[in-house]
């Protein structure tokens, strides 16, 4: 007699903890609604069942575009339990990019909110689907279809694919790519994540971000992992979301630089007792960091300070620091290879990857050829350097370089060096284009309320910081914030728009 396939990592993940820990805590969210651990495994059945009821079969693809609920993680436990092959969709994305990502996976349903922050999302997915053949949609106006007889008649599992994921980079700089993950990849990530924040069963982390993103879904495995909770932000508010964190006891205060600079204001607003008593560490990774918030969140909130990592959608949590490491390794370093990792600084600094959380290529296969080296190195983009204990200090991007009469100036030097200044509150640098020079830098910064930051001011001050003089921002201009994307990425892309000639 044939035996059936084990189900996936993840479904098995979520029984083992809810057989282990079945009364835990597993999710709050923002009206204090809860799930436990086995509540959520009973949940993610009932669902499985009514969505096995509607034809779903193993290795159908789901598209999902959902904000950061509860009933988001119950279809992603739903959809495992059916091993369907999962796209997250970033909220973020309207007609032009969720089209050109529905024509490429042609899923057989496509999942979405109603009305959510004023977008009928209902509405754009019924208008680009009528020219996906196949695709049902599926719009939520609250909670998710459930059968009441969920223990029985689901399909068994079957010698599909073991892609489980398919996730699209967030495309602040080019057309987004549709990276191909399995449960393992996404488990040897998590496992890394838990293990460098030593993760224990009485964390909560501060899941603010999209649970669409690849680090959300790293964090579902982790939790599961560890046994720890979710707390659930479904748009983050600087003064509402702190609230909520805090009353909810956050251990885990993620998820990067604009949610630490924002717990940080929070706090020196309010003054008196840290506003995360509990707090453990603030992990991050994603976007740049200034060295002087790991110092300041660690003196004025407490725990550890910063712990941040680095990876891409690709390849995540490729290098953690580690909550034991030494001060200035979490201030200025990304932390070191993960376990089983391999990193390789090409002689340009160019960070190549190899290692078992690496994507299993792209769902358009014409763009491995350029993305990966015939030996399975994953060209990053990004550039770095390893310090003499080997932790990664990225540099920036391939393509964030300013190209100054033949000259490579780093954006993110210029500006971390401008976050030192105290009327400056975020600095984003770019480069514009310019007859005589080919590139001009462009400083682009968020300003304290006070006196005006004039450009004289700027560039003394970065001459005092010892920047040379080619490096020195020929233009500033001021914003009341910067472009950003759901993850935090800031969009230099608009601001060259916004500030070419």
């Amino acid at each position: 007699m044939s035996r059936e396939r084990p189900r996936s990592p993840l479904w098995a993940l979520v029984e083992q903890r809810a057989t282990a820990t079945p009364d835990a805590l597993f999710a709050v969210d923002e009206r204090d609604r809860t799930l436990s651990f086995a509540g959520y495994r009973d949940a993610a059945l009932r669902a499985a069942w009514a969505l096995a009821a509607r034809g779903l079969r193993p290795g159908d693809r789901v598209s999902w575009m959902l904000p950061t609920r509860l009933e988001t993680l119950v279809l992603m436990g739903a959809l495992a339990r059916l091993d369907g092959v999962q796209n997250p969709i970033l909220p973020i994305y309207r007609e032009r990019e969720t089209g050109f990502v529905l024509d490429e996976v042609r899923p057989r349903l496509l999942v979405v909110p109603g009305v959510w922050r004023g977008f009928d999302y209902a509405a754009m997915a019924r208008q680009l689907t009528a020219r996906v053949d196949g695709t049902e949609v599926l719009a939520l106006e609250g909670a998710l279809p459930e059968a009441d007889a969920p223990g029985s008649g689901l399909p068994p599992a079957s010698n599909v694919s073991p892609v489980r994921w398919i996730f699209y980079t967030s495309g602040t700089s080019a057309e987004p790519k549709g990276a191909l993950h399995t449960d393992a990849s996404l488990a040897a990530a998590a496992s890394a994540l838990a293990s460098a924040l030593a993760l224990r069963s009485d964390d909560r982390v501060a899941l603010v971000f999209p649970l669409t993103h690849v680090g959300g879904v790293v964090w579902l495995f982790a939790c599961l992992l560890a046994g720890c909770a979710h707390v659930l932000v479904e748009q983050f508010d600087p003064q509402r979301s702190v609230e909520v964190l805090a009353r909810h006891g956050v251990t885990q205060a993620t998820a990067g630089t604009v949610f630490h600079q924002a717990y940080l204001a929070a706090q020196r607003a309010r003054g008196g007792p840290p506003i995360f008593p509990r707090v453990r560490a603030f992990p991050g990774g994603g976007a740049p960091k200034p060295p002087e918030l790991h110092a300041a969140l660690r003196r004025e909130i407490g725990g550890v300070g910063v712990v941040s990592g680095y990876g891409l959608t690709e390849c995540p949590i490729a290098t953690m620091g580690c909550v034991d490491d030494r001060d200035a390794k979490l201030a200025h370093t990304e932390g070191r290879p993960t376990p089983g990792m391999e990193l390789r600084i090409e002689p340009g600094g160019e960070i190549l990857l190899r290692g078992p959380q690496l994507c299993c290529g792209y769902l358009d296969e014409r763009r491995n050829r350029e993305a990966f080296t015939a030996d399975g190195w994953f060209r990053s983009g990004d550039l770095g350097r390893l310090d003499a204990d080997g932790h990664l200090i990225v540099t920036g991007r391939a393509k964030d370089v300013i190209i100054r009469k033949g000259e490579n100036l780093s954006a993110k030097e210029i500006e971390d060096l401008l976050h030192r200044h105290p009327k400056v509150v975020e600095a984003a640098v770019v480069g514009l284009p310019d007859a005589e020079r080919g590139e001009r830098a462009c400083a682009v910064v968020v300003c304290h309320d006070g006196p005006r930051f004039g450009f004289q001011e700027m560039q003394a001050f970065l001459k005092a910081q010892g920047l040379a003089p080619q490096k020195l921002p020929e233009q500033l201009e001021r914003v009341a914030s910067l472009p950003r994307n759901a993850t935090g990425k800031v969009l230099k892309q608009e601001l060259r728009k916004r500030f070419s000639p």
